[in-house]
């Protein structure tokens, strides 16, 4: 009887473990629940925008969550990490640079935060003033060596890559 109470005990901790391990999240648009992490998979399920997610895992560019009765992989993008519902931004909002490859005949390629789209990248200028801030990041060669001593980094020599050449004429008439 002891045995069977320290088994039931332990399976008790590892369930409520597994649940505190999950982090909520908040579908933004209506998407499919698929089970693996590839569009070409079966779909597991459907959410709707705003639904209430647990986040257990991720892959790639992909989430494996709960919703209600389901558990399957959800597109990372289609997901906002944290309890903050579908107002507000914050940390969950900050996805950072991922690619990924979902479907053989699809590629989806997404650079910086969400939210640019792309009448925002149409719509981009160039700004020196941001460029001269950015520069005062620029370490000299000197800062970079102390922080390459300090970390146990050595120094590799790399071969120049050649110098690129003009592309000859393949035939004398585009000489003309």
């Amino acid at each position: 009887m002891k045995t069977f109470l320290i088994q039931a005990s332990a399976l008790v901790l590892c369930v409520a473990a597994a649940s505190a391990l999950a982090a909520p999240g908040t579908v933004l648009r209506n998407d499919k629940l698929y089970s693996q992490p590839s569009a070409s998979s079966k779909v597991a399920a459907s959410v709707p925008k705003g639904a209430s997610v647990n986040i257990l895992s991720k892959q790639r560019g992909w989430l494996r969550v709960t919703s209600g009765k389901w558990t399957g992989w959800i597109r990372l993008l289609s997901v906002r990490a944290g309890a903050g519902g579908l107002g507000g931004a914050g940390l969950g909002d900050v996805v950072g640079a991922a690619t990924t490859r979902s479907d053989p005949s699809r590629v989806v390629a997404v650079a910086g935060l969400r939210g640019l789209n792309d009448e925002d990248l149409k719509q981009a200028k160039f700004n020196g003033e941001e460029l001269a801030r950015l520069n005062t990041w620029q370490a000299t060669p000197a800062q970079a060596r102390s922080f390459a001593a300090e970390s146990g980094l050595t120094t590799a020599n790399v071969a120049a890559l050649p110098v690129p050449q003009s592309a000859k004429p393949s035939s004398p008439w585009e000489t003309n």
